[in-house]
């Protein structure tokens, strides 16, 4: 006869330094103070409670960039998960920065597949775990290969990174440790949705995963996904929602015996506030706002970026701004650059620096008109509308393309209303991030590159530029304009 457990799992992802709750419809939405005061609840009720969060605490507020993830750690560290892995923004600061905040952390942080290349050392602990009422959870951490384009300044570390990679890991850990009478196994994973039921499909059903708890696609879902017997979940982003999933375990043949899974809405209607993560999260605001609290412009609407994977207003506004302001012919601003969906009238230094987190430089590249199309071309392939995780750009003014995305064809590419000269040479702007990865994002290398002219560093703060430009112009607006037409 089988001997059943309830075991309590909750989940956060992609939490981008969603600190603060908001004020919808009268009703107060979101914020760490609220979610903590739900996790806790849900604590008293439920002994056998897990919290974990899938990677991507940090970047996306002001009091995470400032302190440098410092601040984010003391949140989390008084929010007090049980078990963490890291997602790719977690080394936005740099890897020997995320070593230091892992050792400020209070809670294990758990990765499987970053390594030193020298030796092959791993850079954390790659699972953990948890004995709740006589049960023993393994949590292994599995981790996007965007985190290589993070790091690809530092050539001592490796990762791997491809989905058969990551799966013959997990099967070495669980074969470590299912001789130990693992009962339920958890893949706390950071690579995304589709990636997520891709790997779930390859894994062996020996090795026992019992679940696959995401992040980094942001994904919302109404029900976990199936794959190979294994359940698979994610719980979109911020701290507007917490996945929770209700549990029968089956001890004796270690699985799932029965579940439910919901996204519990954090609001003030049932989410108890907790006092010491506000007192926390206010010393810290404090100190920011003094810095972060002045005007920089007022737009004559509210722009907004929607989706990264098309022409928005504040893309294109954004992006001529460097065009301008650094004499290029044409800027590709990375839209993952834009963390917010909206911004304005109104614009505060605080909304930009949330809005644009990333102070980076920007390097003038020159192409010709034929390695501008490739380029384009890339940067439209079929992976960009089927799911995948693919950078994307922004085109600045007087550059435009039309694309057949059926016929996989680009039907118009002109500047300045004339079209592409294939031997003409363009001057581009990339910021570092996309510098340093371009063959990868545009399918060009830093050879080719190099061939036609040196790249230079043109500016080393982007965060500068808007600043400065957004001071000095009021009422400004941009309207979608058919830069990028997809058909």
């Amino acid at each position: 006869m089988s001997s059943y457990k309830k075991l309590v799992l909750l989940h956060s992802n992609d939490m981008h330094g969603d600190f603060l709750a908001e004020e919808l419809d009268d009703k107060l939405v979101g914020g760490v103070s609220m979610l903590s005061g739900y996790v806790d609840k849900v604590r008293k009720e439920e002994p056998n409670t897990i919290y974990c969060i899938a990677g991507d605490m940090f970047r996306g507020s002001i009091i995470d960039s400032e302190y440098k993830g410092l601040s984010t750690i003391e949140i989390m560290n008084a929010l007090a998960p049980d078990v963490v892995t890291i997602g790719n923004h977690e080394t936005d600061y740099g890897i020997a920065h995320l070593l230091f905040l892992e050792k400020c952390a209070k809670f294990p942080i758990i990765n499987a597949n970053l390594y030193i290349r020298t030796n092959q050392a791993r850079l954390f602990k790659p699972h953990a775990i948890l004995e709740v009422d006589g049960m023993k959870i393994l949590f292994i951490g599995i981790l996007t290969e965007e985190v290589l384009a993070q790091t690809k300044g530092d050539g001592l570390i490796g990762s791997f990174v491809g989905i058969n990679e990551a799966a013959a890991e997990v099967g070495r850990i669980c074969n470590a440790y299912n001789a130990i009478d693992i009962d339920f196994t958890v893949l706390l994973t950071h690579i995304g949705f589709e990636e997520d039921k891709r790997l779930a499909a390859i894994l062996d059903p020996a090795w026992g995963v019992d679940v696959i708890i995401g992040g980094h696609s942001h994904t919302f879902i109404t029900e976990p996904a199936k794959v190979n017997d294994i359940l698979i979940v994610q719980a979109g982003t911020g701290t507007d929602q917490i996945g929770r999933f209700d549990i029968v375990v089956d001890t004796d043949n270690n699985c799932v015996s029965e579940y439910k899974w919901q996204a519990v809405p954090i609001n003030n209607e049932h989410c108890p506030r907790d006092p010491e993560i506000d007192k926390l999260i206010d010393s810290y605001k404090e100190k920011t706002d003094v810095k972060y609290n002045r005007m920089v412009t007022r737009f004559r609407r509210e722009l907004t970026h929607p989706d990264r994977n098309r022409e928005t207003e504040l893309g294109g506004l954004f992006s001529d701004i460097f065009k301008e302001m650094l004499d290029l012919d044409i800027m590709l601003l990375g839209s993952g650059s834009i963390r917010a969906e909206k911004l304005g009238p109104l614009v505060l230094y605080s909304d930009l620096v949330e809005s644009f987190p990333y102070d980076d430089s920007i390097t003038m590249i020159t192409v010709t008109g034929e390695q501008l199309r490739r380029m384009i071309l890339f940067m439209l392939r079929d992976e960009v509308w089927q799911g995948a995780h693919c950078e994307f750009y922004q085109l600045s003014k007087g550059f435009k393309v039309v694309y057949d995305r059926e016929k996989r064809e680009l039907l118009e590419m002109t500047f300045e209303n004339q079209p592409i000269d294939d031997k003409r040479l363009y001057k581009v702007g990339l910021q570092r991030f996309h510098m340093q990865n371009m063959e990868d994002n545009l399918a060009i290398t830093p050879d080719e590159v190099s061939a036609n002219r040196k790249p230079r560093i043109v500016a080393t703060s982007c965060r500068d530029i808007l600043d400065e430009y957004l001071s000095t112009h009021q009422h400004l607006d941009r309207q979608i304009d058919g830069r990028l037409t997809l058909i």
